[in-house]
């Protein structure tokens, strides 16, 4: 079994391009160097292995049906995994209504530190702070097109510009709704900070 520490960036991006092409060994392989990171990730969000499972499934069938639309010179093959498990994850959260806790300058540090831990483990995500699940949930309260602009600006880190042309939108729109789920992503986190 593939891990991924063997899986180079460049080797996950030719099994993906390979993936994209319907080539289902190549999509095992994906499979076998990066589900156990990508299920930490959800468990981290999610705290519930069945919940976990669920949004990990859901992305690798996401995965496969997108492979073709993942474009290697806006982000690494385990960022832009990551963000369909992260969606898929929050999308649970919200159809759930979870009332959980969180602070949201810990939660991008937190997790992308646990995604780039070479020995963390499934049961190490267990340990996810209050903050970080607080932030996920403001995030699941966004419109999805809201969350997802903010996402391609913060954690792939593209300008106005590039997430206006990833989204084929207006500059001004992607600015306005960024802008906007800022300022509602920072009333629900003080909202949840108050005793």
């Amino acid at each position: 079994m593939s891990t991924l520490r063997s899986a180079d960036p460049q080797q996950l991006r030719s099994w993906l391009f390979a993936s994209a092409s319907r080539d289902a060994l190549a999509f095992r392989s994906l499979y076998d160097a990066t589900a156990p990171k990508l299920f930490g990730f959800a468990l981290r969000i999610l705290r519930k292995r069945e919940l976990a499972e669920e949004a990990l499934q859901d992305s690798f069938v996401t995965i496969w049906h997108a492979a073709g639309s993942y474009q290697s010179h806006l982000s690494a093959p385990m960022t832009w995994m990551s963000t369909i498990v992260r969606n898929k994850a929050l999308d649970i959260l919200r159809r759930l209504d979870d009332a959980v806790e969180i602070d949201a300058n810990l939660f991008d540090n937190e997790v992308m530190q646990a995604m780039q831990d070479q020995d963390a483990t499934p049961d190490n995500a267990l340990e996810l702070s209050d903050a970080a699940r607080s932030l996920a949930h403001c995030l699941s309260t966004l419109e999805a097109r809201q969350r997802q602009a903010i996402g391609m600006a913060f954690f792939h880190d593209l300008s106005h510009s590039e997430v206006a042309q990833q989204l084929t939108l207006p500059v001004g729109t992607v600015k306005t709704w960024i802008r906007r789920g800022l300022e509602k992503l920072k009333i629900c986190l003080a909202r949840r900070e108050r005793p």
